[in-house]
């Protein structure tokens, strides 16, 4: 199967026509998925924004204009509200470079079929927000105008329990935080409805990765890298289809070895174990994020082009 690179960028400061495309565009696949095992088996309208006000009231403003761009209706408000959605798993790397000036970099590998394709830039509470998109509103990985950095990755582990999507914590994070004591403390607080691993960096060069799941304490890990599993492998098919464990050890030492370049680091998330093919198999990599708090800028890669994006400004998605 050939990637065939669906993006585009949109900068709207707060959700107006722009979003309200994408949600034309994008709803009907989301309303299946949302909907796979019916609409009894997800929190009503009234349990998940009561959640969303006890947990994350400074988003309210946003969901309400949300809601409002989506029609109003009931199915798409209780989807907007990432409070318990379908399980989704993923399978991505990402670490943090700090040996000269530090970034972000992670692929994220996932079904092409299945990816939003959305970088989008906003200010929806005056703080300038970059990101890869998911769920219309949340977010895969991004940076805001403090310099933080977010970026998540599956945490192999099967159990769906009680709490919100994670890209929508990671949308609250860029939306409210400046630095990394600020992220963690809300990744403490949020309950996530599956185990995820977070990467943060903030301008300060502060770095680390964040365990989270819904049966167990957040766990902080000094090492700012991630693949999918979560200390010990708990999900053996996963982890072996993925190959979480090869991708760790790669990372591990890549960031050992004294002689690398940042440049020769970058280039090997465009090459294998990092990049995989399995596109039909939903683990392959649809694109590549480095992230520079020092220069605000995001950078999307693939083996035969970039896409550079900044806090300021939203270029055109490269064709193909």
């Amino acid at each position: 199967m050939k990637l065939q690179y669906g993006f585009h960028a949109m900068h709207e400061a707060w959700p107006d026509t722009q979003w309200q495309a994408l949600f034309n565009r994008a709803w009907p696949a989301y309303q299946r998925w949302f909907l796979k095992k019916g609409i009894g088996q997800q929190p009503t309208y009234l349990q998940s924004l009561r959640q969303l006000r006890a947990y994350m009231p400074e988003l309210l403003p946003i969901y309400e204009r949300l809601c409002e761009l989506a029609g109003g209706g009931d199915t798409a408000a209780r989807f907007l509200s990432m409070y318990c959605p379908p399980p989704y798993y993923v399978s991505c790397s990402q670490a943090v470079w700090t040996k000269t000036t530090p970034f972000l970099i992670r692929n994220y590998d996932y079904h092409p079929a299945l990816l939003e394709g959305t970088v989008m830039h906003s200010s929806w509470l005056g703080k300038p927000v970059i990101a890869s998109g998911d769920c219309l509103w949340g977010v895969l990985d991004g940076m805001n105008s403090a310099g933080l950095v977010v970026s998540l990755a599956f945490g192999g582990r099967k159990l769906v329990g009680i709490g919100f999507g994670i890209p929508l914590i990671l949308r609250y994070i860029l939306e409210t935080c400046r630095d990394l004591a600020d992220a963690v403390a809300v990744l403490r607080h949020i309950p996530s409805h599956m185990a995820y691993n977070i990467t943060l960096l903030d301008r300060l060069g502060e770095a680390c990765t964040v365990l989270v799941a819904p049966d167990r304490q957040v766990q902080v890990n000094p090492l700012a890298i991630a693949t999918n599993h979560q200390q010990l492998v708990e999900w053996p098919q996963h982890a072996l289809a993925t190959a979480t464990l090869e991708r760790e050890s790669f990372l591990i030492q890549s960031l050992a070895n004294a002689e690398q370049t940042a440049e020769e680091f970058i280039h090997s998330f465009l090459q294998p174990p990092l990049y995989s093919t399995q596109y039909a198999r939903g683990f392959g990599t649809l694109y590549t994020a480095l992230y520079r708090p020092d220069l605000g800028s995001m950078t999307l890669l693939w083996p035969h082009r970039t896409w550079q994006q900044s806090l300021e400004a939203a270029n055109p998605a490269p064709e193909g």
